[in-house]
Parts: structure tokens; sequence; C-alpha cells
């Protein structure tokens, strides 16, 4: 947001276009419960500073660990998941947005991290995307929000009601790139529903093309000028297999992190929330222990997260 328990439950995810609306789009297994046995919580992997995790293996579909799950907690620009979600379910990623002065007004006046769009640019939604997923930007979310609400407040009604769908019964919506407002715990969710919605949001292939883009370039052209994203995701090409998805922070969120890694024929979805408040690496060293764990790495170690690239946003 800034700037520059083990368990044999499964997941058994149906399509959405065979569910009813009032339906949940995916099943999914039953949260863990928070009493969780000390000797389930010995068998993770250790050295997990965050304090809400959870670890699913998309091929087996069962919960692989977790810690404090169902705890409420702010997600800041993980929530941009959700964004994207409703926009690639809405479809005509081909059309074209005008930017309007009020985007980069808002990204600016709320202190969020930034894609840097230029009032007057006409950039098709396909493009906004990366925008909105690698350098996290605030303006790019509105933008999409009052396109496809239309309205911001008639898109964040959608976003709720796409979590209901899914089954994502603790969390809430309250704006659409999880900035602190209106107060700094507003939008909130659970490391177990949050795992749900990347489940369902990695099946389809044009949301895992976005996220797994370590960076993007636009070249000026008669309807915009250039534009050059960096995706904020530094497990992206430091961690063996990652493929995405979303980083995110405020003060009262911490720094978090959805990924994503596949090695062989195993795919595995988890996210760390608050991993720390002071140190940004956390997140990513967090991820690769319980990833390491996940995939039963022999030579598993401490990450050797890469510094921030020159002018890249740190969300």
């Amino acid at each position: 947001m800034r700037r520059s328990a083990r368990s044999s439950a499964r997941w058994t995810g149906r399509s959405a276009m065979a569910v009813a609306v009032a339906a949940p789009l995916v099943a999914l297994p039953a949260a863990p419960s928070q009493a969780a046995p000390a000797a389930r919580a010995a068998a993770g992997p250790a050295g997990v500073a965050a304090k809400s995790a959870y670890l699913f293996d998309s091929g087996t579909r069962k919960t692989r660990w977790s810690r404090a799950a169902t705890t409420k907690r702010p997600i800041a620009s993980i929530t941009k998941v959700m964004t994207a979600l409703v926009v690639l379910r809405a479809g005509k990623l081909d059309r074209t947005i005008t930017v309007k002065q009020k985007y980069i007004d808002y990204a600016v006046r709320q202190g969020g991290s930034m894609a840097n769009l230029r009032a007057g640019d006409r950039l098709t939604v396909r493009q906004l995307l990366n925008g909105l997923m690698l350098p996290s930007g605030c303006d790019v979310a509105y933008a999409l929000a009052d396109v496809y609400g239309p309205g911001w407040k008639g898109f964040v009604t959608k976003m709720n009601k796409t979590a209901a769908q899914l089954g994502m019964k603790h969390t809430k919506y309250a704006n659409f790139d999880g900035l602190p407002w209106p107060t700094a715990t507003s939008t909130y969710s659970t490391a177990y529903d949050q795992t749900r919605l990347a489940y369902y949001a990695l099946k389809r292939a044009d949301f895992r093309a976005v996220v797994a883009r370590r960076a993007y370039k636009l070249a000026k052209s008669t309807t915009h000028g250039a534009y050059s994203w960096t995706n904020t995701n530094r497990l992206l090409g430091s961690y063996t297999g990652a493929a995405g998805v979303k980083t995110g922070t405020t003060d009262a969120a911490g720094y978090s992190l959805m990924f994503t890694a596949r090695r062989g024929t195993r795919t595995l979805v988890g996210i760390v929330l608050n991993s720390s408040t002071t140190d940004e690496t956390a997140r990513f060293t967090d991820a690769a222990r319980i990833l390491d764990w996940g995939f039963g790495a022999k030579s598993a170690g401490v990450l050797r997260v890469p510094p921030v690239p020159a002018g890249a946003n740190v969300d």
C-alpha cells in the first residue's frame, strides 16, 4: 500500500458456471480450529512470524498448515485481488478507459501506492489490470471501480457479493483498494477466506498471467504515454517456482503477502498476514519457509530477498 493444521479436509472446487448464484462458487474445507493441538503446530514450518497464515495444496485439495486462520485482520492491498477478480468476471477487457484527474487526486490524497496514471490517457482494461496488480496502483483501482460499478460504491457492493458467493463468511470490503478508510480496519478478512479467494482466482489463466509478471511496459502511443510497472512481489524471481500473487501493507495490516508456487506437479497456495510492522522483507521469508516446508525442500534455508528495484513501489 505504501509507495517508492494440517487437515484431511478437502477442497472440491466446482465451476462457477455450474453453481447457482446464491450458492458458494467453491466448496472448501471447514475452517481449522483455533485451538489446534501443540503437536500439530510443532509439525508445521519453523520460524514463521506472521500473526495469521494458511497453506493449501491445490492438487490434493488439502489444507496443509494454518495459524489463526479465522482471525479477522485488515488485508491492505491484498484487497485488489478481489478488485481484479470482479473485473475479470465482468469481462470486456479490451474496452478503453479514460483516466480522470480524480483517480490520481484520490491516490495522492490517501497516500496510496500508484501506477502514476496520467489524466487524459486512454488505456484498455487489460492494460490497467497490470497497473493494478504489479505496482499496486490505487489510482488504477479507483478507475476500474468507477467504470465497472458503475461508481465505486456499486463496485464495492459487487466485491462483497462475490465474497459471499465464494463462501468468504468473515470478509468485508469497505473500499476497492484496501487503503485504511473509513477506518484502518473497515476492510477485513481472514487467512482462511483469502486463501479461498486465491484458490478460485488462480483457476483463471488471465489472472495467473498478470500476477506472475515481474514487470510490464507500455510504449508511448497516440492514446497514452509510456508506462513501466514493476511487481511489488519480490518472491517472483527469488523463490523457485513462485508464480504470484499479491503484496499488501498498511500500519494496521502489517507487511502481508498472498502467494503461490509450483514445483513439478505440485502447486501450493497460501497467505501470511502481518509478518512484521517494521521489516517489509519478513513476509517473503515467511512465505519461503512455509513453501519450503510444504514442498519438503531438503535444501530449505533463509530466502535472500532481492532489494527493491529502482523506482519500484513497496506495498
